[in-house]
Order: C-alpha cells, then sequence, then structure tokens
C-alpha cells in the first residue's frame, strides 16, 4: 500500500530518473537472470557390467539370441498376462488399490509444490482500495487548531520481488521439479510392483488350489489303502501294525489338508488386499482352478545392462540426484547479493469524488539490496551439505543399479535352472509312482511289510506338491524378470 498522501503528484515520464532507475534495474534483471550456479551436471557411469552373467546356472538366459526387446512392450502389460482372469484382477487393482492412490496423491502434491516455486520467478501483484481518516490534535498543529483528514487510494502493488541474478529461485525450481518428477517415477514404479504383486499373488492361489486338489486325491486314495489294509489283516495276510501305519498315513493327509485350506483362503485374502475389494462371485473357489501354465508370456531377456535405467525407480534415484544437484545452485546464490524490489502504482486522494482524476496519481519505488557479510560460516556449512547431500544421492543411484543388477542376475540364474530342474522333477514323479507301484504289489503278495508301502507313498506325494511348486516358481519368476527389467517401460513418465 502507499504511504499517506498530503501533495498531488503525477506519474513518471519515460525519462524521469526515478522511470530510468525502474527500467535499468528491469534490464539488469533480464540480462543476468539466466545466470546459474548450479553444477553442470553428468549422468553417473552405471557401477556393473554391460552383460549379465554366463555360466551353467544361467544356460541361454542371458544371451536371448533372437528374441524381440523387452522395451518393445512399452509398458503394456496385456502383452505378458495373457489369462483373461488375471488382466481383469490387475485392471481391477490398478482402479481401487489405495497404494497406488496414495501414489497418485503425491504426484499432485508434488506438482502443486513445483508450480509454487516457479511463481517465485515472476512478480506478485496486487491491488488494493482503502480509506483513512486521521486526526491531529491542535497541541500538534501548527495552525492551532485540530485537524481531521481523510484519504483515498486505490492501487496496484508489488512487494519484495527479489531479482533472480544468480540463480538461486530457479535452482529451487529446478529443485521442485525434479522432485515432482521423480514422484512420478515413484507412482509408476509401485504401479508396477502392483503388477507384479497381484500376478504373483495369483498364480500362488492357483498353485494352492492344486495343492489341496492333490492332497484330496491322496487322502481319497490313502482311505481306500487303509481299507485294503484292513481287509488283508482280517484274512492274516497283514498285520495290526500295518494297519496303525496305513491309519498314520491317512491321519497325515487329514491335516495337509486342513493346512492346504487354511492357506489357500489366506491367499484369497491377500489378493483381495492389492485389488483393493473383494474377489468377484464367479472367481474359481478352493476346489477348482487347476490352472494354466501358459497364461503368463515368457519374457525376452536378450539385452544388455543398460535396460535397467528404465526401471521407475533407478529414474526416480537419478532425479533425487539431479535435485541434489540444483540445490547446490541455491547454497552458492545465498554467497551474493540478494536485490528484491517493491513498488506500487495508483491514486490517492482527500475526496473519493477526485480519487480518479487526472492528478490523483501516485506511484512509490523502493528497490534494496541484501549483501551477506557476516554469517558465522552459516552458508558455507550449507553449501557443504548440499554438496555432501549430492554425494550421498549419487550413492543412493549407484547402489539401486547394483541392486536392480543382482535381481535381474538372480532372475536369470533361476530362469537357466527352473526348466531343467521340472523335467527332472517330472521323471522323479514317474519314478516315485512306479516305485509305489511296485511296492504295493509286493505287500499284497506278501513279500515285503507294509513299511515300504508307506514310504513309496509318502515320496510319490511329497514329489508331486515339489513338482506343483516348481511350476508356481517358473510363472512367479517370469513375473519376476518383468517387474526387475522395467516393465517394458521404453519412455521415462511424461509429467505436465
Amino acid at each position: 500500500m502507499i504511504a499517506h498522501m498530503t501533495h498531488e503528484t503525477s506519474l513518471p515520464s519515460r525519462g524521469s530518473p526515478s522511470m530510468k532507475s525502474f527500467l535499468s534495474a528491469a534490464s539488469l534483471a533480464l540480462l543476468l537472470g539466466a545466470c546459474s550456479l548450479v553444477p553442470d551436471y553428468e549422468t553417473p557411469e552405471m557401477p556393473v557390467s554391460g552383460q549379465w552373467p554366463d555360466g551353467a546356472a544361467y544356460g541361454d538366459s542371458s544371451k536371448g539370441e533372437g528374441s524381440a526387446s523387452l522395451v518393445d512392450l512399452n509398458g503394456d502389460w496385456r502383452q505378458v498376462f495373457l489369462d483373461p482372469t488375471l488382466q481383469s484382477l490387475i485392471q481391477t487393482a490398478l482402479e481401487n488399490n489405495r497404494d497406488l492412490r496414495v501414489a497418485a496423491l503425491n504426484v499432485e502434491a508434488a506438482r502443486g509444490s513445483y508450480r509454487a516455486a516457479g511463481a517465485d520467478l515472476f512478480p506478485t501483484v496486487n491491488a488494493g482500495a482503502g480509506f483513512t481518516e486521521a486526526r491531529t490534535p491542535k497541541t500538534a498543529s501548527s495552525s492551532g487548531k485540530s485537524i481531521t483528514t481523510d484519504t483515498y487510494k486505490a492501487n496496484l502493488g508489488v512487494t519484495s520481488f527479489e531479482l533472480d541474478l544468480f540463480g538461486r529461485i530457479r535452482s529451487l525450481e529446478d529443485d521442485a521439479l525434479e522432485s515432482y518428477m521423480g514422484t512420478a517415477e515413484a507412482r509408476e514404479s509401485t504401479r508396477l510392483s502392483l503388477i507384479a504383486e497381484v500376478a504373483t499373488a495369483y498364480m500362488s492361489l492357483l498353485g494352492d488350489q492344486r495343492q489341496l486338489t492333490l492332497t484330496r486325491e491322496t487322502l481319497a486314495s490313502r482311505a481306500d489303502s487303509l481299507n485294503l489294509t484292513r481287509t488283508s489283516a482280517s484274512r492274516g495276510v497283514g498285520t495290526d501294525l500295518d494297519v496303525a501305519q496305513a491309519r498314520t498315513a491317512l491321519e497325515t493327509a487329514r491335516v495337509n489338508l486342513r493346512l492346504d485350506t487354511r492357506q489357500v483362503a489366506l491367499d484369497r485374502n491377500a489378493l483381495e488386499l492389492l485389488l483393493g475389494q473383494p474377489l468377484p462371485g464367479d472367481f474359481p473357489d478352493e476346489t477348482s482352478g487347476q490352472g494354466d501354465d501358459g497364461f503368463v508370456a515368457d519374457v525376452p531377456v536378450g539385452l544388455p545392462s543398460e535396460v535397467l535405467l528404465t526401471r521407475p525407480d533407478i529414474r526416480e534415484a537419478e532425479h533425487v540426484l539431479k535435485a541434489a544437484n540444483a540445490r547446490i545452485g541455491a547454497a552458492r546464490a545465498a554467497f551474493f547479493p540478494s536485490i528484491s524490489l517493491t513498488g506500487n502504482l495508483g491514486t490517492a486522494s482527500f475526496a473519493l469524488s477526485d480519487l480518479f482524476t487526472g492528478g490523483a496519481a501516485a506511484w512509490s519505488f523502493g528497490p534494496s539490496i541484501s549483501v551477506p557479510l557476516f554469517d558465522a560460516g552459516r552458508n558455507q556449512a550449507n553449501l557443504d551439505v548440499a554438496k555432501v547431500n549430492k554425494e550421498i544421492a549419487k550413492a543412493q543411484y549407484e547402489k539401486a543399479i547394483q541392486t536392480a543388477f543382482r535381481e535381474v542376475a538372480d532372475g536369470l540364474a533361476s530362469k537357466g535352472t527352473l526348466d531343467d530342474q521340472i523335467a527332472a522333477q517330472r521323471a522323479l514323479v514317474e519314478a516315485t509312482e512306479e516305485a509305489y507301484r511296485l511296492s504295493r504289489a509286493r505287500y499284497d503278495s506278501g513279500l515285503d511289510s507294509y513299511l515300504s508301502v508307506l514310504d513309496s507313498q509318502r515320496s510319490l506325494y511329497d514329489a508331486r506338491r515339489d513338482l506343483v511348486s516348481l511350476g508356481v516358481e517358473r510363472l512367479t519368476n517370469r513375473v519376476t524378470l518383468y517387474k526387475v527389467l522395467g516393465g517394458g517401460v521404453k519412455a521415462p513418465v511424461e509429467v505436465e
């Protein structure tokens, strides 16, 4: 607001000293506004090998000859998760999951912070109007009479606009921008993790449903074995010990049935939490869900390790590093003078009717400069802290890449061995089936005790359960590779 006016004045002419000072200051701001004390940013070199590990554990999984590159997916998870039921579950989670919703809201908050930081580059203009009534007592009046003065005023004002001569405000804006973009990448990382978690939870549910079905079949088979053993014992072929052992096997299967039933329920609860709502009414119950091993595509991996840079969590870490780099510029600018402008342009009059007449124009212009002389080392300490924070962010960025490399290497090691392990497990199931058939025949012929039947029966059950678990692990490995290779995201997340 302008000061109380007791005399008339006119607007400054184009050639007046005040207008010249204003134009000079504005020109200086334009000339120096591009000045920046932010260090030149260079992306750190990748602290990992350019190629994935190889060897017996990896097979050809790290070569991927002739396969299409993962980045061609362009982030379309439907090209990997092909099963319609799974696609529906993932879409539901993307629409309702609370963690993803929070991540999206964090992006909105970061966008607001960025816009607020950018607004400091422009002056804030406020419009105002006011009325002041003042009384001067006769003891303080030169006329020896008390005087009452009314003042009316209307103006546009700029208050404490800082000229960004050394890039302090622009550095803070860059900091806010990088934080905003990092938050957007965090949202994408949350989205990618959610897709993988839903797929993994769904496959775990299918696998445990298969285990439950297998246990039910085993329970029925052992019940039949108990009846046959009792019949044999009544005929003098078997003994009471054989009956007791057969009953032990039956009760063991009954215990496993309750364990598997509980695990299926826990799997459903975990999946519902990820979805953010109950499972649909037509979702396969625990008596079904045999599943199909082809519902998750095999992810191509014939890529150099630079593909890790497409991971949203690594892009987020780099934005954190860039933000720390920008804060160094703001810390450096604190060593230099700060210039602020304050001005008002409006009208003032003792009578409301004269407020907008030609002679009522009023203005004020007051630049100020602040030069740091002594701060007990505060500015230097802040600069040192900013530099250390940048080194911390750099180390965290490099560690993120190293962690990602390890995750991919682990996934490739699993991929390179799981197929052979599953083939060997199938052969083991076939061998234990034959062993069980032979041991049962020898027992029925009176050549062996029932203990050999129990051993072969238990081995067959365990082998079948292990085969189911390996099938789930292979599919989970495909999901893991999809996630740790960046989910097929080709380009950085765009921000508005």
